[in-house]
């Protein structure tokens, strides 16, 4: 399971977006656009997220639906064609998006969707659910139905793992090796072409 987080307003929202994820087994947190998230609301979870980054939605689908093996990339919104969550419409491996919090999504966003998903509301006070809040009900359905397993229990809490080493700059998602090769091999290229049009000015000037 991996869960998308573009055009989130709040930016509080990623921490606690972070909190759900490590809870309910998410692979990856991916952020589209910005590499900066807030870790407020997280509590320290964020340092068990495993987070991802892409710099348009297009991209992100490719990835996902690519190297990443996911069948299907769910938007989360209230649109004609949406299924109950708790129908549980899974193909297997599956990428969420959830919109905005006051406009929801956008038509950029419902473009990369496989199709849609919304939980059901059945008290009359609120038109909606907060993102992160509706990210973890979202979260704890594919989990329960892709048969995760639950983790240990110490009292009345869950065992909390031990904090894995921080290899990123907290608050920012690093580049991925591959996007490390992708820029040096960009910056050769560029120095490759700069250095011949150094040397084709030089022998203009000679003739």
């Amino acid at each position: 399971m991996y869960f998308l987080a573009h055009n989130v307003a709040k930016k509080h929202n990623i921490g606690t977006m972070a909190r759900c994820c490590t809870a309910f087994g998410v692979k990856s947190l991916v952020l589209i656009g910005s590499r900066q998230f807030n870790t407020f609301g997280s509590h320290g979870a964020d340092g068990h997220v495993h987070f991802e980054h892409f710099d348009s939605l297009e991209e992100a689908r490719e990835k996902l639906k690519g190297e990443r093996g996911c069948t299907q990339i769910l938007g989360v919104e209230i649109v004609d064609d949406a299924r109950a969550i708790e129908s549980h419409p899974f193909t297997g491996n599956t990428a969420f998006i959830m919109g905005n919090e006051g406009h929801g999504m956008t038509e950029a966003q419902k473009a990369i969707c496989d199709g849609f998903v919304y939980i059901p509301q059945y008290g009359p006070g609120t038109a909606s659910l907060n993102v992160s809040v509706a990210a973890s009900i979202v979260m704890h359905h594919f989990a329960s139905w892709a048969g995760y397993e639950e983790r240990s229990r110490e009292g009345e809490k869950f065992i909390v793992a031990e904090r894995p080493q921080r290899t990123r700059k907290r608050g920012e998602v690093g580049e991925s090796p591959e996007q490390v090769r992708a820029r040096r091999a960009a910056a050769r290229a560029l120095d490759k072409e700069q250095e011949t049009r150094g040397e084709d000015a030089i022998a203009d000037a000679d003739i």
